[in-house]
């Protein structure tokens, strides 16, 4: 196949492996279920943290948007795995979220900030691999629903990141989003064997 060119994505300190690509374009359908895991996943992340900060009014009606829009992306993705008679069942998660939760400090202030930025750099990862499936998956309307989420991915990770400098200054925000996104390469950098969006 092509060899992928890297393309710098804000926030993210490796590019995927070409290793990842082949992963996944051999294994589409596997690929599918386990992106429909990820956006009902990703919805509930952000009802969480509107329930955890109810008063914070700029985060609730900026996570009220990206629920919402997580959970119409669901809602496409199962159509996908209709069309292609793939059952939704479950999948054994990555080691992916939970290495990266596992750095969220238990205590606030560094709770909310680092579950910000924590959501920043998924939402980024999946922007750089949803792009990589557009511009490599070899069925033409598969590659065009992937590229049309594209943008939303993008506008999430920066709402996050947006929501982050609004509540703390901008030299930590990008402070502890540098050593975050360290340990999240970090957790890329060994191809997981069961082939996943965040694997």
């Amino acid at each position: 196949m092509e060899t992928l060119t890297p393309k710098t994505i804000k926030f993210l300190q490796q590019p995927t492996s070409q290793a990842w690509v082949e992963q996944a374009l051999a294994h589409l359908d596997t690929i599918l279920l386990d992106h429909s895991h990820c956006e009902r996943k990703a919805a509930g992340v952000a009802l969480n943290l509107m329930f955890r900060y109810p008063s914070s009014a700029k985060l609730v009606r900026a996570l009220t948007a990206i629920a919402q829009e997580e959970l119409e992306h669901f809602e496409l993705v199962n159509q996908w795995l209709d069309r292609r008679g793939i059952d939704l069942a479950p999948l054994t998660p990555p080691p992916y979220g939970a290495g990266l939760n596992k750095h969220i400090r238990p205590q606030e202030p560094h709770r909310m900030l680092d579950s910000l930025l924590v959501s920043a750099l998924i939402e980024a990862r999946s922007h750089e691999r949803l792009g990589l499936l557009a511009a490599h998956c070899p069925e033409p309307d598969l590659a065009a629903f992937y590229r049309g989420l594209m943008a939303s991915e993008a506008r999430h990770y920066g709402a996050y990141w947006t929501l982050a400098t609004t509540y703390y200054d901008r030299e930590t925000v990008d402070r502890r989003l540098h050593e975050l996104a360290i340990i999240e390469s970090s957790i890329l950098e060994t191809l997981h064997p069961e082939p996943r969006i965040h694997s």
